[in-house]
């Protein structure tokens, strides 16, 4: 099984709409999933008018999930709500992630999903020190994904949840740039 990336554009949007309209997508999403919501929201980094990217992963070259990653220093709003609960070094990245299908999740194919992507900020990004990565507590699913994907939790606190039925508290993870072996 490989995992290889896309950007998504604009002629995805009606997979990814169907993939946040999923329960187990929307309930931790909580996105609006109207045509013109997921153009409003996705569109201006698929046409790269904003700094944040957007991949499609593929699974043996069928779409699996999206993974959306940016510079934390693109956006200081984000930064203020993270610096309270970890350090964060400059070159820090983070990444938010979904498997679209419920029948592909729980089966190994999230951490490998995670784990890609990281190994992919290396190579995209020379300057990138680490991936933080928040996830609202509840979302155990989640949180073990990271871990099984060699992440480590290096922080908790109250962070604003996507979805407003949770309860704040966050686990914070990340992962370090490898060391050059010398």
């Amino acid at each position: 099984m490989t995992i290889t990336w896309r950007r998504l554009d604009e002629p995805d949007f009606p997979l990814l709409r169907r993939w946040l309209e999923q329960p187990h997508v929307a309930r931790w999403w909580n996105h609006e999933t109207s045509a013109e919501a997921v153009l409003r929201d996705f569109g201006p980094a698929a046409r790269g008018e904003e700094p944040s990217e957007d991949f499609l992963a593929l699974l043996d070259g069928l779409p699996l999930g999206l993974v959306q990653r940016c510079r934390l220093a693109d956006y200081p709003e984000y930064q203020d709500e993270l610096s309270p609960v970890v350090d964060l070094p400059a070159g820090a990245m983070s990444i938010d992630y979904l498997i679209g299908d419920q029948a592909r999740t729980g089966c190994g194919l999230g951490p490998l999903m995670i784990a890609s992507m990281v190994e992919r900020t290396w190579s995209d990004y020379a300057d990138a020190t680490c991936v933080l990565v928040p996830v609202v507590a509840a979302n155990r699913a989640s949180w073990r994904a990271l871990e099984k994907a060699g992440l480590r939790r290096v922080g908790e606190g109250n962070i604003e949840p996507d979805n407003p039925i949770d309860d704040p508290l966050h686990y914070v993870y990340r992962v370090d740039r490898p060391q050059p072996v010398l």
